[in-house]
């Protein structure tokens, strides 16, 4: 192997690992923004986390995202089970345990009204969210066995133009620093 094909191989090398790092950076970013880059993600129609981030419950399908340099290539990838309905969208099938679980969570959110003294509800912010919460398990829970259940696309990993973007800018940068250093010294 020649001078010239190391410096190849460690430019190259360079410029992947730089965009593994950068884009890996992005796609976490994703999660922040709420959004593919700029492309909003579909709002959430359950009452269980007002206000909360989008696609972010536990941390657990963020944290899953990992990426793998191969030969000439950068593969991004999750092994959380939601991670690819999430990304890509698509319908679920209500099943016998999904109807427990709804039935499960609806009970739980009964059991947490504040009561007066006198045993009646209370009227307020918490209680008004919880019997939200309450009616969107037990729609949930009455759907059912077989029926679907859309989830919206919330792309979170992909192309796109601005990743292109980052791609290219990462080259640039990485071939003209390597084009500036270069020692013109011809004996």
């Amino acid at each position: 192997m020649t001078d010239i094909d190391a410096q190849i191989r460690e430019i190259f090398g360079r410029i992947l690992r730089d965009i593994q790092v950068e884009l890996g950076d992005e796609f976490d970013q994703n999660f922040e923004r709420q959004a593919f880059f700029s492309e909003k993600w579909a709002r959430r129609k359950s009452p269980t986390r007002p206000g909360g981030l989008i696609l972010v419950d536990s941390g657990a399908l963020r944290q899953s995202i990992r990426s793998e340099i191969r030969e000439s290539s950068i593969v991004f990838m999750s092994d959380h089970p939601g991670a690819a309905i999430h990304n890509e969208g698509g319908e679920i099938k209500v099943t016998a345990k999904m109807k427990r679980y709804f039935w499960h969570k609806y009970y739980a959110a009964t059991g947490s009204f504040g009561r007066r003294k006198d045993g009646s509800l209370r009227q307020d912010k918490k209680n008004n969210q919880l019997s939200s919460e309450a009616d969107f398990w037990k729609a949930m829970a009455l759907m059912k066995v077989g029926a679907t259940i859309k989830i919206p696309q919330r792309k979170f990993l992909g192309t796109s133009p601005e990743v292109e973007a980052a791609v290219r800018q990462i080259i640039e940068e990485n071939l003209t620093e390597y084009v500036n250093n270069i020692d013109f010294n011809i004996k």
